[in-house]
Order: C-alpha cells, then sequence, then structure tokens
C-alpha cells in the first residue's frame, strides 16, 4: 500500500494555498471549453474547405501574434498585477468564442472570421500565459513545485480528454455551434473565479514594459545553458513531431472517421496516466534527464503512429507520445520554476511561452504541408524520425543540460534561498 501511495499525485500544493485551488479550478473550466473549440475550429474549417492547407494555415496565423504577444505578456507580467492581467485576457478569450458562436449560428457560415479568433486566441493567449506561470512560482512554496506541475498537468489532461472526445460526438450530432456555445459557457464561470483570486503586484522597482526589459530576460537566457536546452528541445520536438492538424486526415486514411475525436484525446489520455502515477517525480533532482527522455520518447512514438496503419495501435501509440511530453513538461517546468528569479519571471515566462507554443504553430504549417506533398502518414513519421535525431543532437551540444541537479544548482539553490527568505 505505501508504494502505490507513493507514485499517486503529491497534493501538498492544493492544501497549502487557496490561489492555487482557484488557478486549478478555472484552469479545469477553461480548458474544457477550449479544447472544445479547438477541436471544432479546425473541423469547420475542413467542413468549409476539404484542404489539409488550409487546415494548416491556422498555424501560420497564429504565428506573429503569439510571438509579439508572448513577449510583451511576458513584461507585462513583470510589471503589472498579475491577476488582472488574467482576468483581463479571459474574458476578452470569452468574447472570441462568442464571435465563432454567432458565425456558425449562419446559415453559411464564414471563413475568414475562423483565421481572424484564431489569430486572436493566439495573442491573447501570448499575453496571459506569461501571467499565468509566473504566478505559480510565487504561490506555490518552492519545495512543491514539481508537485504543482503535476496537478497542473493533471487538470489539462482531463480537459483535453473530455473536451475533444465530447466535441467529437457534438460537432457530429448538434453542430459546431453548440461546442462554441459550450466554450463560452465556459470562459464565463473562468471570469467569474478569476475574480476571487488574491492580488499578485509586480515586484518593487519593478520596470515598465519596453524592449531594453525584453533584451534583459532575453541575455538571461542566453547565458543559463540549462535553460536554452529546454526552450530548444521542446521547440524541436513540436516542430517536427506535432501532426494534430491533420488528424482529420489521417483518421480519414486509416478508414476510421469515428475516431477522430480518439486521436486528439489520445495524447493526454497517456498524460493523464503518467500524471496519475507522477509522485514519484517529487523526489527526482536530475530534471533534465526527464527532458531529454521524454521528448526523444515523444517523437519516437509518433513515428509509430505514422507508419503502423491499426488505428487502434495508432491510438496506443499518440497515447505513449502523451505520456512522454507530459514527462518532459514537469520537468522543463520544475527547472524554470527552481532556477528563475520572481523579478524576471515574466519575461522569461514569456519566452517559455514562445518555446512550448511556436512550435506547435509550426509544427502544424509543416504537417499541412507535408501531407499536401507527401501524403498524411509520412508527414507523420518522418517528422517524428527528425525529432529523435534532434533531440539527441541538441543533448550533446549542451550537456550541462543533462547535468542538471536540483540539490547542486546555483540558479537552483540561489531561488530556493531567495525563497525562504520571502517566506520568512
Amino acid at each position: 500500500m505505501k508504494r502505490f501511495a507513493a507514485i499517486l499525485p503529491d497534493l501538498s500544493p492544493w492544501h497549502s494555498t487557496r490561489d492555487f485551488r482557484l488557478l486549478w479550478v478555472q484552469g479545469l473550466v477553461t480548458y474544457f471549453g477550449s479544447f472544445m473549440a479547438m477541436i471544432a475550429l479546425p473541423l469547420q474549417i475542413k467542413h468549409l474547405t476539404d484542404s489539409p492547407l488550409a487546415v494548416g494555415a491556422m498555424g501560420a496565423v497564429e504565428l506573429i501574434p503569439l510571438i509579439v504577444c508572448g513577449l510583451y505578456g511576458g513584461a507585462l507580467a513583470d510589471a503589472v498585477d498579475r491577476r488582472k492581467v488574467i482576468l483581463l485576457t479571459e474574458a476578452a478569450l470569452g468574447f472570441l468564442a462568442l464571435i465563432l458562436f454567432v458565425n456558425a449560428l449562419l446559415p453559411e457560415p464564414m471563413l475568414w472570421p475562423l483565421y481572424v479568433v484564431a489569430a486572436g486566441v493566439s495573442g491573447l493567449a501570448g499575453l496571459q500565459r506569461p501571467a499565468l506561470d509566473s504566478l505559480m512560482a510565487r504561490i506555490v512554496p518552492h519545495d512543491q513545485l514539481t508537485a504543482a506541475a503535476a496537478l497542473n498537468s493533471l487538470r489539462w489532461n482531463v480537459g483535453a480528454i473530455a473536451g475533444p472526445a465530447l466535441a467529437g460526438v457534438v460537432v457530429a450530432y448538434a453542430g459546431h455551434a453548440s461546442a462554441y456555445a459550450v466554450t463560452v459557457v465556459g470562459f464565463a464561470v473562468s471570469v467569474l473565479l478569476c475574480t476571487r483570486l488574491s492580488p499578485a503586484p509586480a515586484t518593487h522597482g519593478a520596470q515598465k514594459p519596453s524592449l531594453r526589459g525584453l533584451a534583459e530576460g532575453a541575455r538571461y537566457a542566453w547565458s543559463r545553458p540549462v535553460l536554452l536546452g529546454t526552450y530548444a528541445i521542446d521547440g524541436v520536438a513540436m516542430l517536427f513531431a506535432f501532426p494534430n492538424t491533420i488528424f482529420p486526415f489521417l483518421a480519414d486514411d486509416l478508414d476510421a472517421e469515428w475516431s477522430l475525436g480518439l486521436m486528439y484525446a489520445a495524447g493526454a489520455v497517456g498524460s493523464l496516466l503518467l500524471s496519475l502515477t507522477s509522485g514519484w517525480t517529487s523526489r527526482v533532482r536530475r530534471h533534465g534527464v526527464l527532458v531529454v527522455c521524454g521528448a526523444a520518447g515523444w517523437g519516437l512514438a509518433i513515428t509509430l503512429a505514422g507508419v503502423l496503419g491499426n488505428v487502434w495501435l495508432v491510438l496506443l501509440c499518440l497515447a505513449l507520445a502523451g505520456a512522454g511530453d507530459m514527462l518532459s513538461g514537469l520537468a522543463r517546468s520544475t527547472i524554470w520554476n527552481q532556477t528563475i528569479p520572481d523579478e524576471l519571471r515574466g519575461r522569461l515566462a514569456g519566452i517559455e511561452v514562445l518555446s512550448y507554443s511556436v512550435g506547435p504553430q509550426l509544427g502544424q504549417v509543416r504537417a499541412g504541408a507535408a501531407a499536401g506533398w507527401t501524403g498524411t502518414r509520412p508527414a507523420i513519421w518522418s517528422g517524428g524520425l527528425v525529432c529523435v535525431g534532434a533531440v539527441a543532437a541538441l543533448s550533446a551540444a549542451l550537456p550541462s543540460l543533462l547535468r542538471y541537479d536540483a540539490s547542486t544548482d546555483a540558479d537552483a539553490r540561489r531561488r530556493r534561498e531567495a525563497t525562504e527568505a520571502a517566506a520568512a
């Protein structure tokens, strides 16, 4: 029994702070509604155009807003009350979901609003995410950061499983408008929860958002090979092995249109299983090793998903890929929160947003273009192989990532001492 309990999620952050509990519930509600829209939107574009390139173009229109707003959002999170940023961007996201709902109700829904909303959502997410990420390191005790990351991952996975699985059914039987309606309601509830968060003002002497401040954050990241390794490995993994945008065509290729919702949910199932057995990760100190192993496992599983022709084996591989991505993500989040000083946390969180968000956006474009050129399944397995090779090359080029140890790393020690001093 004790061995079984040792692998269960560590609930310490849930018991430690009210704000963590509020953010956890708020995130669950938001993720559920967002994943409904995430499935309905590319599926609606597919229905309107029947073009892999048109679906993949979503990544192109989302890219620039994400880069610009992600960097600015990082500087903003260091300069203003982070709660206000979260609240206002959440309300704006709900408004964009309302636009999708109204457009879907038209006798002939228009295509261009779908791209406009996709770009807007990307920009708002870029503004919001640094504030959310940087707030976590402030409200959660230093020794509970890995546990908090695991619980947040668990929350994400519940939404990622329920949202896509239900979205496929809702869109098939009730239409796109119904899926968007669920998204609108989810954001309304989320805004109410955000109003109950404690204020999170900027640190004393914080600078206004500026290019100089962004450059300061970039210089700090560039001077830390461990951080560079986490950004680079996640970036290549998503760029080359993120085929989600062409799942509708993979389902057709496997003669299993019914499996589309399961394909989108499979990765989250694997992530959920890892999160549910994540208790052991709180005792790990070599998080860089986990980053590398998780990313390589992701690439290998995506390769197999593109090679195999049985839909159930493909779903299994996608689940294994999700587990690998979750392992890498937990370790990356822990390294970031353990080593980055609070006064730079927002700006570095903006860089983090780019590392794990720009990759998927570019990955959508790559997957859509490759599928149009080589076919759906070659586009998937070739990207997975390149991912594995790129992770191996980066690991060799940045050996300090593999050597990272939370108990001996100088930045982790300084961050721990600062946190303990603030608590005292």
